[in-house]
């Protein structure tokens, strides 16, 4: 049975102990020690990096018996204490070439076992249970549902864990005690506690390999949270729902399943339903859910499993700005309101099913009301990479990077790490309303024929824009990548023909590769290598798509055999101001897109133009990959 609620629920209480005033004091950068034995890691690796040394302990384990009791002692030994170090470890645990693709995990047991396995090594199972866990699932709007969730938990005095993924710049993104990332020296402590238990019973047990990537990182969110004794552990499913790594948790406080779309469908099916079934794998007899509107295809599957497992599923409702004095979520977007509205639900039933609503807010707060704390909750949440705004202030300034909506820099940059259709359409939306100010909506399409048309004027100037702004001669950019299991040919039509009914056009796109690899972890400080000797046809293929697109022709797709670097033109500064009427197929010219030999040349050409034109104003849209949203902001920071 579906009941559609703005949620009031009286189920069975668990307990959590004390409020905590709101911890606002952010880490610094200090000297750090280790607490365990980097166990089992190459020694040729360590010595690759600057390591600094110092007398730690190390552990000895003998098996006795069938149980493998584990004796330990301690004794003196130099241990390197790297981050860098930490990253090679973290890398060797991947166990595919590319994301989804076929893991080489031996062993006898399930992913599940395996993962109930570990954590009987790490010592969690028992007290995994003492967390009061938020479990989150869905095609889109996850990750900003758990961040609404945890920044309304946090404004309400609990102390909060929240674990999310992927991460943009440095892993520990991932893991955010009361709204920050995880320090460095907590961290590495944490890191090398499990990576050391885990390790040494490889070496004891045959049939349990090492933990790959993400269920390790998984693992380490539970010690993380346990160790750090969180009110409230906000756990965001990776991919699906019934076989992943997180739903090893056997009795979360309350699920949710978020918007619901076409994604992943080598792994987890190509229609709705199956994939639906799939996120309903979180579900847990009598554990209330919450899902949000849904297409009937996928909703019937959701109430279906549901029923099947006695679960109260509550449909809940998005959030209606107009009720709460034109609330302004920190997330931007207007569908971001259908992922409030879940986000809400959800706190309120972790409250009442935790005994703390009467608590707080002695039921003074009316249904349909949002208490103070859930209104500065919602509009001070934040994801990097996610409708995020950075205003480049590079040619201004030596501290090269600047975020502030009060920056008047001519060359802004809107990253959006969306990778979906529906998550495309979204992106588009929200970029269209952000380079109009937000003064012109989605609703008042501007009329045009034919989408070369515009290209030709390459800019279109609004009435909305300032005096001062109607000297500027705007150029809105696609900086575009995306794997080839993303489906390009529905992500870019889809993103044009969105951007083109709010009148948003672009003067060029641009197509190049990401620096960072799916292969290797690295850390916030490092910049991954980016050579000019990549094969680039991904890219080419790319561009010859956007040029279908914009000129509604086929282009030679001969064209695109065996690019290499060298067929990457450099481009000169002038290429900027050029019309799609110096397009010629024919000569291999596009005047509409280019394949860029690299990413930090694209952003030095870029910078470039701004820089010589004083009256030229540059706003690019990242987007079709969260790698290469995050390279852009690890090089914006540089």
């Amino acid at each position: 049975m579906l009941v559609y609620t703005n949620i009031d629920l009286k189920c069975g209480i668990f307990g959590v102990s004390h409020l905590h005033k709101r911890d606002c004091q952010f880490s610094s950068k200090r000297t750090w020690s280790l607490t365990c034995l980097p166990a089992c890691l190459n020694a040729r690796n360590l010595t690759r990096h600057s390591v600094r040394y110092t007398k730690m302990s190390s552990q000895v384990v003998e098996k006795m018996g069938s149980n493998g009791v584990v004796k330990e002692y301690w004794q003196d030994s130099s241990l390197p204490s790297s981050y860098e170090t930490a990253m090679e470890a973290l890398s060797s645990l991947i166990t595919s070439p590319k994301r989804g693709g076929k893991s080489s995990v031996g062993g006898t047991y399930t992913k599940l076992e395996r993962m109930s396995e570990y954590l009987k090594i790490l010592g969690l199972e028992e007290q995994i249970e003492g967390l009061k866990i938020i479990h989150v699932a869905g095609t889109k709007g996850k990750g900003s549902t758990c961040t609404f969730s945890e920044a309304i938990l946090r404004e309400c005095g609990f102390r909060t864990g929240l674990f999310t993924s992927p991460h943009l710049i440095d892993v520990r993104e991932r893991f955010r005690i009361n709204g920050l990332e995880i320090s460095e020296d907590k961290f590495l402590r944490y890191f090398w506690e499990c990576w050391n238990r885990m390790k040494l019973q490889e070496k004891v047990t045959e049939h349990l390999p090492m933990a790959p990537l993400f269920q390790f990182l998984t693992l380490l969110a539970f010690k993380i949270f346990i160790s750090e004794k969180v009110d409230v552990a906000i756990i965001e499913v990776g991919l699906g729902g019934t076989n992943d790594s997180t739903n090893v948790i056997v009795q979360p406080v309350v699920c949710g399943i978020t918007s619901l779309g076409m994604d992943h469908t080598e792994i987890l099916g190509d229609t709705l339903g199956q994939i639906a079934s799939h996120k309903a794998g979180i579900f847990k007899p009598q554990i209330p859910a919450f899902t949000v509107p849904q297409l009937s295809e996928a909703m019937d599957v959701l109430v279906e499993r549901a029923d099947e497992r006695k679960v109260p599923l509550n449909l809940a409702a998005p959030l209606d700005n107009k009720k709460f004095d034109g609330l302004k979520l920190g997330l931007s977007g207007d569908h971001q309101f259908i992922n409030a509205g879940l986000a809400v639900s959800l706190c309120k039933c972790w409250l009442q099913r935790t005994g703390n609503w009467e608590k707080l807010f002695q039921n003074d707060i009316q249904e349909a009301d949002l208490p103070e704390s859930f209104v500065r909750g919602l509009s001070t949440a934040h994801i990097p990479g996610r409708a995020q705004i950075v205003y480049d202030t590079y040619s201004k300034s030596k501290n090269s990077l600047e975020v502030s909506e009060n920056s008047c820099g001519d060359l802004t940059f809107y990253l959006d790490g969306a990778h979906s259709p529906e998550s495309m359409e979204a992106c588009a939306k929200w970029f269209s309303s952000a380079v109009k100010g937000n003064k012109i909506s989605s609703s008042s399409s501007l009329k045009v024929k034919k989408l070369e048309e515009v290209w030709a004027n390459s800019h279109i100037r609004h009435e909305s824009e300032s005096m001062e702004e109607s000297n500027k001669l705007i150029k809105q950019i696609l900086l575009f990548n995306c794997m080839d299991v993303r489906h390009p040919r529905i992500l870019l039509p889809r993103l044009v023909s969105t951007c083109a009914s709010s009148g948003t056009h672009f003067a060029k796109a641009f197509f190049v590769p990401s620096m960072s690899t799916y292969n290797k972890v690295t850390s916030g400080a490092t910049i991954p290598s980016d050579s000019f000797s990549r094969d680039l046809s991904w890219q080419f293929n790319l561009q010859m798509l956007w040029e279908k697109i914009i000129h509604g022709k086929e282009v030679d797709t001969l064209l695109v055999k065996g690019a290499k670097m060298d067929n990457a033109k450099i481009l000169p500064l002038e290429f900027i101001y050029e019309g799609a009427s110096r397009c010629s197929a024919a000569d291999n010219y596009f005047a509409c897109s280019a394949v860029m030999p690299s990413l930090p040349f694209t952003i030095k050409w870029l910078r470039d133009c701004v820089k010589k034109d004083p009256s030229l104003k540059v706003q690019v849209l990242v987007t079709g990959s969260l790698h290469l949203v995050g390279d852009v902001l690890k090089l914006l920071k540089r």
